[in-house]
């Protein structure tokens, strides 16, 4: 666990534990944004330890909390109890999954208005394994994805993957040089329309940041990381 990381004015970055996914640790991520009227807006919220909320609560009070897949859920609840006037938000497929959670209207490819403006969303669908939705808060030009892109460093596959696995992240594409989503991911995908439409607007944002949940986030350069991470839907 680390400290919130300042990205930019009024957008922060946590990291978090390492959990197990099927056998496969993966590191956790979280982003903290302060919206215009001073709410946080906190997109796939990590284990909140009482380090981490001391300071997020430095910065303001959570107001929206954000899965942006079914799988990114876990500490939802946690959150919840802990904040419970903020509101939860994610796309169908998490809310079907969350029956114990009061969701919002399920997220797709426009923002909801109580963000005031922050950010623009692609809704990236088709599949019926895994639908995500890719925020970017404009004022920082930062992209914000969950597992669309996975950019796994060498240092963190030795230290934690075991041979195999690392084999398998190199086929799949999931690390640095490559940096996109899981091979079934990928796979699932059977209809690419709606895929392309959502590849297109994140590129047309031009980030210049890219955060992902699971991997080296990149700090510049962020539309060519995305073009290269993107090449995969044709």
């Amino acid at each position: 666990m680390s400290a919130l990381l300042k990205l930019a004015d009024d957008i922060w970055l946590a990291e978090g534990e390492i959990v197990d996914f099927y056998g496969f640790p993966y590191p956790t991520r979280s982003v903290v944004v302060r919206l215009p009227d001073g709410g946080l807006w906190v997109w796939s919220p990590i284990a909140l330890s009482a380090e981490l909320k001391a300071q997020i609560e430095e910065l303001g009070t959570p107001a929206h909390l954000v899965s942006p897949n079914k799988i990114h859920h876990l500490y939802l609840q946690d959150w919840k109890a802990a904040y419970p006037e903020a509101r939860l938000w994610g796309p169908q497929s998490t809310i079907s999954k969350r029956t114990d959670l009061e969701f919002e209207a399920p997220l797709e490819n426009h923002s909801p208005q109580a963000w005031q403006g922050a950010f623009d969303q692609a809704w990236f669908h088709g599949s019926r394994f895994l639908d995500e939705i890719v925020f970017f808060h404009s004022q920082s030009e930062t992209a914000i994805l969950a597992d669309m892109s996975e950019n796994f460093s060498d240092e963190f596959l030795r230290k934690h993957w075991s041979g195999w696995k690392r084999w398998i992240a190199r086929v799949w594409g999931i690390v640095e040089g490559k940096g996109y989503a899981p091979l079934e991911v990928r796979w699932s995908f059977l209809s690419r329309g709606p895929l392309r439409a959502a590849r297109d607007k994140v590129l047309g944002w031009n980030p210049r940041r890219v955060i992902m949940a699971h991997g080296k986030w990149q700090d510049s350069d962020g539309r060519n990381y995305l073009a290269r991470a993107f090449e995969w839907i044709g």
